[in-house]
């Protein structure tokens, strides 16, 4: 083979080269092409608990997963999947404004929001009032702010799913014991409004739904939980999954039952 023809060969060789393009990024996460046909799920507090578990589940099932975390270079068991990490305090305004600049227009199919935190008041003379407003910052307006903020990036999702993660502590009706002030009230306030979105967003064909996922074996349910994370987000994306348009407005538990308000 002379020079001419070798030359000429090595051009096609790099023209097919070009022409397929680059099949994944170098950070092994994918190209944009591959995030673009996965569906696309955010989840807040995603660096542990029950957040860990539900990056994890989705992402073995192909989702694209955008998994949150107050300090995503300390998660780093989040950061050991194969998900998108994000910083994102959901009790400051402006973590959750430059999240969603961040995203730039992408569509997201669904929102957990999943974040909390448990203060543990046995009676009204031990409530502080520090914890119990920053329980509500946290618990009720921080879902508030961010679904606000991922709005527009939910209009343009497929799925267009808001998942609240609740508990039955929220419910009023079950409530037959004292105890645990302000970690109730903000449960109850995320459930009015989980109702109240779900209202407004029915003409747009929104499904919103809040979750009680059971008692479970993290941080905040104590190593006594009846419940491992695998059993409680495989009931819970379960549940989910069965759930449509038709049941915006509602509250489950992770086995697939209603839970009364």
């Amino acid at each position: 083979m002379n020079r001419a023809i070798r030359f000429g060969a090595t051009l096609l060789i790099a023209a097919a080269f070009a022409l397929a393009g680059p099949t994944a990024q170098a950070d092994g996460h994918g190209s944009k092409e591959e995030k673009a046909d996965k569906p696309t799920v955010l989840i807040t507090g995603a660096n542990r608990g029950l957040g860990l578990e539900f990056a994890k589940q989705y992402a073995a099932d192909g989702w694209h997963v955008i998994g949150t975390a107050r300090k995503p270079e300390r998660a780093e068991d989040l950061n050991a999947l194969d998900v998108e990490v994000a910083q994102l305090d959901v009790a400051d305004a402006d973590s959750i404004a430059a999240l969603a600049q961040s995203l730039e227009g992408r569509p997201i199919d669904m929102l957990i929001n999943n974040a909390g935190i448990f203060p543990r008041a046995g009676s009204i003379d031990e409530v502080d009032f520090d914890d119990y407003m920053q329980t509500l910052v946290v618990n009720t307006v921080g879902p508030v702010r961010v679904t606000r903020a991922l709005l527009p990036h939910l209009r343009k999702g497929d799925k267009k799913t808001i998942v609240n993660i609740t508990s039955r502590l929220g419910s009023i009706e079950l409530t037959t014991s004292g105890v645990f002030y302000g970690y109730r009230e903000s449960k109850a306030a995320l459930n009015m409004f989980t109702k109240t979105l779900a209202v407004e967003l029915q003409p747009e064909g929104f499904t919103c739904l809040t979750v009680h996922p059971g008692w479970v074996q993290t941080d905040m349910g104590g190593a006594n939980a009846n419940l491992t994370p695998d059993e409680s987000i495989s009931g819970m994306r379960a549940t989910i999954e069965k759930l449509g348009p038709a049941d915006t407005g509602t509250y489950w538990s992770y086995a697939g039952e209603e839970v009364p308000w």
